[in-house]
């Protein structure tokens, strides 16, 4: 016989040994930094970028596809890198100040940030 306890503490026993054996061993694989990132100006699916920041940092690194001052600065579905850019940009849609993109390259100087893009692909 069972008892009062008996079903319900059945139960609860059975969906707590399926809790305890569903955890996760590697909780960083479900990590996507590129979630969000493949919008546009005209449909908007998460307006973010990859970035290398502290947790509310004020400054930070973020690839620049797009071009300065244009708000989109990365933009997933780009084929060029202009630059990777410094800036404490939160949103596309609040435009950024003080910004500056670097570039590495062989060569002359190139400041044209146009002329100085790179092909890439993901």
């Amino acid at each position: 016989m069972i008892g009062k306890v008996g079903l319900s503490g059945v139960f609860f026993y059975g969906v707590l040994r399926l809790k305890v054996n569903a955890q996760v061993s590697d909780p960083v694989s479900y990590v996507s930094t590129l979630v969000g990132t493949n919008s546009k100006y005209e449909l908007s699916t998460g307006n973010t970028y990859p970035a290398i920041a502290l947790p509310w940092a004020m400054n930070f690194w973020s690839p620049q596809t797009g071009k300065m001052g244009d708000g989109w600065m990365y933009t997933y579905t780009a084929d060029k890198i202009r630059g990777f850019k410094q800036t404490h940009q939160p949103s596309p849609w609040m435009n950024d100040y003080g910004q500056f993109s670097i570039m590495p390259i062989t060569g002359k100087v190139v400041f044209d940030e146009s002329a100085r893009a790179s092909w890439f692909f993901a």
